[in-house]
């Protein structure tokens, strides 16, 4: 089976603590992401959002959009509503030549709050439940028939954190809600990767490779830290200069026929961890990781 590798800019500019890499022009992002070897980014606040501008500037450096961060909020309007809120980065994701959109419910998140810790995210009852996957159902099987998919993105301080949480998502909606697995997320929650991959590899379309150092992970929680402490802390880290153990998940994925991006996501503070340095490195890795497991890895 055959892969890309592609790169979030997180790397270089945080969106939800926009004094990390604040002053980091795209460019330089970019160049260096190409540089490192990676043949797609993730969308970050500083592309542009005009289909036209943004395939020009992606195409200035030989690279391919993988994909873009939705911030869904089915759990305070309707799925229509929810649908009108989603056209124009549907449109930018499907003229850019897109396949899967990264979506994630943020109603009530405290990932982007640093004044609360990771303790209090958000937990649903059991209407909430019912109304969160009936609305992905029919958001889901939209973004289908536009031929983008939703990849859904568990994420520590949301309302789909731990494996429990995925689970319950996965077993009550339909096939056109398909799952981002992100790796060190999943971890940081208590969570094992392999496990979900083994029951739920047919829907995996997407695949964030995000690397965690225990000890920072341990700390925060001890502590009782936000999820953006622990980014300032060096919670997280590009694969193989962290804790998660990626091999076993990867092979597993490759022996399911997966295909599609695998993604270095790492929120770092750019003045501690270089990007091109971390950029480098995560690329190295995750190409021999994926090829250790049996994946082609694409240009």
């Amino acid at each position: 089976m055959s892969v890309r590798l592609g790169i979030n800019p997180l790397t270089w500019t945080n969106d939800d603590l926009p004094s990390l890499g604040g002053d980091t022009p795209l460019e330089v992002c970019l160049s260096e992401g190409r540089e490192a070897g990676f043949s797609g980014f993730e969308l970050g606040h500083k592309f542009p959002r005009k289909p036209d501008a943004l395939s020009r500037v992606l195409k200035n450096h030989d690279l391919s959009l993988v994909s873009g961060w939705y911030s869904s909020q089915l759990l305070e309007r309707s799925p229509e509503e929810e649908i009108e809120a989603v056209k124009d980065h549907l449109e930018l994701l499907k003229q850019c030549g897109a396949k899967v959109m990264v979506f994630c419910e943020v109603t009530h998140c405290v990932h982007g709050d640093q004044s609360h810790p990771l303790s209090q995210r958000p937990h649903l009852g059991e209407d909430e439940w019912q109304r969160l996957t009936e609305g992905l159902n029919i958001v889901g099987d939209y973004l289908k028939k536009q031929g983008v998919h939703m990849a859904y993105h568990h994420h520590l301080g949301t309302v789909v954190e731990s494996q429990s949480d995925v689970e319950r998502l996965m077993d009550n909606t339909r096939d056109s809600v398909g799952l981002l697995l992100d790796l060190g997320h999943l971890v940081s929650a208590g969570g094992d990767p392999l496990a979900i991959a083994r029951r739920y590899a047919s829907r995996i379309n997407h695949v964030h490779c995000k690397d965690i150092r225990f000890p920072v992970l341990e700390d925060v929680r001890n502590r009782d830290k936000s999820f953006l402490d622990g980014v300032l802390d060096g919670l997280f880290t590009v694969p193989g200069d962290g804790n998660v153990e990626f091999l076993p998940t990867l092979q597993h994925l490759s022996e399911a026929s997966y295909e599609g991006w695998l993604v270095v996501e790492a929120e770092q503070d750019p003045q501690v961890a270089h990007p091109l340095t971390y950029a480098r490195m995560g690329y190295q890795n995750l190409r021999s990781l994926a090829e250790q497991a049996g994946f082609t890895v694409e240009k």
